[in-house]
């Protein structure tokens, strides 16, 4: 009795893996990408907003730092309250901010002055969300492996089927470990 149910493609050796892998590689690139964009999106969303106000600085020619800064490395001036001048506010357009330096942008020097500005700080939250995203998007590294080991497995079972192949065709003769011609004299 003999049996169709069988579906025998020819001359697709591997094909299916291949392409398995190859849409395997897709979905994992699209799932990286995803992930990274709502990592990057969740990782802004999660720093806290802190305000620090009246803080006691000497602006002079190199400028003054802004001390309580955390991992936000350029903060919002609110206000600058000149104290050698009796209290007097200064114009922030008179006022350089570069990565924390606050530094006035006239030749007059301002001297004491209390400085008020917030900026955001990174939290437990934050870190974890940035190393997850770090740690996902890193995957990618590995897709040239896949493709190598992918394109072995093919080539192993292209090996496999021609040399079945050739072995059914009866170009060669099986069983004989001994070489040459056995049985002459």
């Amino acid at each position: 009795m003999r049996f169709n149910n069988f579906k025998h493609d020819k001359g697709v050796a591997g094909l299916t893996i291949l392409l398995s892998l190859v849409v395997m590689l897709f979905v994992i690139g699209l799932l990286v990408m995803i992930f990274s964009l709502m990592g990057g999106a969740l990782s802004e969303a999660t720093y806290d907003t802190t305000t620090v106000s009246l803080e006691l600085g000497f602006i002079n020619s190199t400028g003054y730092t802004l001390t309580n800064l955390g991992a936000d490395s350029n903060p919002t001036v609110t206000s600058i309250v000149n104290n050698t001048a009796g209290a007097e506010t200064i114009a922030l357009t008179l006022i350089t901010n570069t990565a924390g330096v606050i530094t006035n942008s006239t030749a007059v020097t301002e001297g004491s002055v209390n400085i008020s500005y917030t900026y955001e700080d990174s939290n437990t939250g934050t870190e974890v969300i940035n190393d997850t995203t770090s740690a996902i998007a890193g995957v990618t590294g590995w897709f040239s492996i896949f493709i190598v080991i992918g394109a072995m497995v093919v080539l192993i079972l292209l090996a496999v089927i021609i040399i079945t192949s050739i072995r059914g065709s009866g170009m060669i003769e099986g069983g004989n470990s001994q070489g040459g011609n056995v049985g002459y004299a």
